[in-house]
């Protein structure tokens, strides 16, 4: 059922080469057990709870009209959801049988349902959707939880879902602030050192790949980002910072939403604008992302005595392009580091994949 939903509303996406390398990336995400079963939210009414703090870790259910179950007993009309759920704990069973979906009373957005009851924000507002194709995708999230528990790390639309209308229109100005704060430090405007044997094959593969998005960057803007050769970055012009400030005023909360996530996932709001703009695609932005690190384990392997590469690594460490090539060479050589390498590669695509769905979705 899940599985469907997600199908049907990824075809809605205006821009489906976006999505193209995306296969089944949700499915990455590692499943955890709570050891404290007295860890489960509970589930208690609004009216028994209005002392509560922001910071409870129930599930409210708002009674509405009547509405008797098969006991007889009154039934509530609304889930709230509690702000600890967005961490990765199991916030209790599944309490419902049905997900489905609905226009808001207002005409104006989507609304979740669980079996009856209306899903609800951490902030207890309407998790009123822009389009129905994003609805039905979260939807699907909810309708994929088990009955022994549901489980919020494996909803990474609903949890950008619920920043875009909880945080995004309290703290625009805050998050703005943050992003521009951060932008000279960009992954994309610091280069390694071209003169060092080990960092050298880095460099170039930051110029054959960093060049081109500096490019269209200055297309974009008027302004051509400065290149430094250091961690931390440097200043950039005051105009190409203008100009990136003004295109963050502009959007709208998903959107912003969006980039926050993909900035801070990236270290990089030009990777992050790059996504929103179309200038890339997902698989793209991850091999910018990853392009240091990668070739840095490539580097301690060709400089290893023991590698069968180590006469020839210089070579290697200059021609070496094909990234697939290296991640075969790794396995067959030293096998995954479970619980290193590979969780951190899956959750980079959950992150930067869910973010890129859920920016495609919301567009009307």
């Amino acid at each position: 059922m899940a599985t469907s939903l997600i199908a049907k509303t990824l075809n809605s996406i205006k821009n489906p080469q976006l999505l193209r390398p995306l296969t089944r990336q949700f499915a990455s995400i590692a499943t955890v057990q709570s050891e404290n079963p007295s860890s489960s939210f509970t589930f208690a009414d609004s009216d028994s709870n209005s002392s509560s703090s922001c910071n409870d870790s129930n599930i409210y259910m708002k009674k509405g009209l009547p509405n008797c179950n098969v006991k007889g007993e009154k039934d509530s009309s609304s889930v709230t959801m509690p702000m600890s759920s967005m961490t990765g704990s199991i916030v209790g069973k599944r309490f419902y049988k049905q997900v489905t979906t609905r226009e808001a009373d207002d005409g104006n957005g989507w609304n979740v349902m669980l079996d009856y009851r209306t899903l609800k924000t951490p902030s207890k507002r309407p998790l009123k959707l822009p389009t129905l194709a994003l609805a039905k995708a979260i939807a699907a999230e909810w309708d994929y939880q088990q009955t022994d528990g549901i489980r919020p790390f494996t909803m990474p639309l609903m949890k950008l879902a619920c920043t875009a209308l909880d945080r995004v229109p309290l703290t625009r100005p805050k998050i703005i602030e943050h992003l521009i704060k951060k932008f000279s430090q960009d992954l994309v405007f610091c280069r390694v050192p071209e003169d060092n044997v080990l960092t050298s094959g880095v460099y170039e593969r930051q110029v054959e790949k960093f060049d081109p998005l500096i490019g269209w960057i200055k297309s974009e803007f008027g302004f051509k980002p400065v290149v430094y050769s250091c961690l931390f970055g440097g200043k950039q012009e005051e105009g190409l910072v203008k100009a990136i400030e003004n295109l963050l005023k502009l959007t709208d909360d998903c959107q912003l939403a969006v980039i926050d996530a993909i900035a801070s996932a990236a270290h990089s709001l030009i990777i992050a604008v790059g996504i929103v703009k179309g200038k890339l695609d997902i698989e793209e932005a991850i091999e910018l992302i990853r392009l240091e690190e990668d070739f840095q384990v490539l580097v301690l392997y060709l400089s290893s005595s023991s590698s069968p590469l180590f006469s020839h690594r210089e070579k290697h460490l200059r021609n070496f392009m094909d990234f697939s090539l290296f991640f075969a060479l790794q396995v067959d050589t030293w096998g995954l580091v479970e619980g290193g390498h590979d969780i951190d590669i899956a959750d980079l695509r959950v992150q930067i994949s869910s973010a890129a769905v859920f920016l495609g979705l919301s567009r009307k």
